[in-house]
């Protein structure tokens, strides 16, 4: 699969780093340096413009380190970008923390993975089909 990608910032091109990675880290493209407030979400850019064939999706995922150890997430998690999307890949980040938190341009801020998906054909009807679980949900499993 080929996905085209335009790059406007100084950063390098999104790359799988190890044999077996699913995703890409994505870089922070900045003028200046952002501070995240504790509660405060930013959109931050990437400088990354992208082109997915027809049936794949992007999806954006925080990166685990930043979220352990500095309670920084993407808020909309996982972000789509569909393939018709033609626009700057922008990411939402969020400080769950109760510190500051300084974006530097360049900054790994998040992964990306593609993912293909298929399009459901909605069906509308009156009942549906019975099941063992049938209404259960939200722990009804149990611990």
């Amino acid at each position: 699969m080929q996905i085209k990608l335009i790059n406007k910032s100084k950063n390098p091109l999104p790359e799988y780093k190890t044999k077996y990675s699913a995703g890409m880290d994505l870089c922070a493209n900045l003028d200046n340096d952002l501070i995240i407030k504790p509660l405060q979400r930013v959109l931050v850019p990437t400088g990354l413009f992208m082109e997915l064939p027809e049936g794949f999706e992007a999806q954006i995922r925080p990166r685990s380190g930043l979220a352990i150890k500095n309670g920084i997430t993407v808020l909309n998690t996982p972000g789509t970008i569909d393939a018709d999307y033609r626009g700057e890949i922008k990411v939402i980040l969020i400080n769950l923390s109760d510190e500051d938190f300084v974006i530097h341009s360049g900054d790994r801020i998040c992964q990306m993975v593609i993912a293909k998906y298929e399009q459901a054909e909605i069906l509308q009807v009156e009942v549906l089909s019975e099941s063992d679980r049938g209404e259960g949900g939200f722990g009804h499993t149990g611990v």
